[in-house]
């Protein structure tokens, strides 16, 4: 299997690059697409670089995803989340392989304390959700075989993250106030980049498994939680003090209830849900050395 992927740097992207490196199974190569090869401001040449290239499967792990700035720049922010994906599903479909895109919880408001399952209404509440739903609606629109994976809370051992953050500041700091009233489910890139090459091998074999998936780690937490349990493997000594997102304004509004309810992809796929806690171990030694 000939994989494309859309990205470079970003964190499942760089995961992704791994995985073909190691020799992931049914994966014979994987090709990231830097911005010097191709510009996600412009969706016809994203959907010139899969025609060109006649890939296996296409995932595309690229996006716009600076959440505040996009308040302001929603139109930027749209052809790159939006109308690109949907050029390159389309692109897909002409050539009959499949398309994995990766979305976001934001796509919903975050009410509520249940896990948000994909066939629930969607209302974002700002332009990074906004155009990240106009995305899955181009993919689906675009008729080919695809999956949509929402997923949240993104971490690794690269890139910028939560996880990188606490530490840096933890060494640092004697106390740190961090929100607790966001809850969901930090994810590990590498399970993110795993997850997409198993949903891409098995849709090349049964493109009846299109549809939107969701997949978060376990157990939920919240951000405050996160901390604690950062601080306890790193073995910082650092107070973590609870605070309500009200006492932490930003320009767009983040969901508070970001639970994803993930059994559909487990049943269809036979990937559960990772756990969070081993893989922020792992990163923690790789981060520290």
């Amino acid at each position: 299997m000939n994989i494309l992927v859309f990205g470079h740097t970003g964190q499942v992207a760089t995961e992704l690059a791994a995985a073909g490196d190691a020799g992931f199974d049914q994966v014979d190569t994987i090709t990231c697409l830097n911005r010097d090869l191709v510009n996600l401001e412009d969706p016809d040449a994203c959907a010139e670089a899969i025609r060109e290239r006649k890939p296996d499967a296409v995932i595309n792990a690229a996006a716009y995803t600076a959440v505040d700035r996009a308040e302001e720049e929603e139109d930027q922010a749209r052809v790159i989340n939006g109308e690109a994906p949907g050029a390159m599903a389309r692109a897909c479909a002409g050539l009959g392989i499949p398309f994995v895109q990766i979305s976001t919880d934001y796509v919903f408001a975050g009410t509520g304390t249940d896990p948000w399952a994909p066939g629930d209404a969607t209302a974002p509440l700002g332009a990074y959700g906004r155009t990240k739903l106009a995305g899955e609606q181009a993919i689906a629109e675009a008729g080919g075989a695809h999956a949509i994976l929402r997923t949240s809370w993104v971490f690794s051992a690269h890139g910028n993250n939560f996880v990188k953050t606490m530490l840096r500041l933890g060494e640092s700091r004697d106390q740190l106030t961090v929100v607790s009233d966001q809850v969901g489910g930090p994810t590990p890139a590498r399970a993110i980049a795993e997850a997409c090459l198993t949903i891409a091998d098995q849709l090349i074999r049964d493109p009846g498994k299109s549809g939107i998936y969701h997949f978060s780690g376990a157990p939920d937490v919240s951000w405050a939680g996160f901390a604690r349990e950062i601080f306890g493997l790193a073995d910082i000594t650092c107070e973590v003090v609870d605070i309500p997102t009200s006492d932490y304004p930003t320009p767009a509004a983040r969901p508070l209830n970001s639970r994803m309810e993930c059994s559909a992809t487990e049943a269809t796929f036979g990937i559960p849900r990772p756990d969070w806690r081993a893989a922020t171990a792992e990163v923690v030694q790789r981060v520290r050395g």
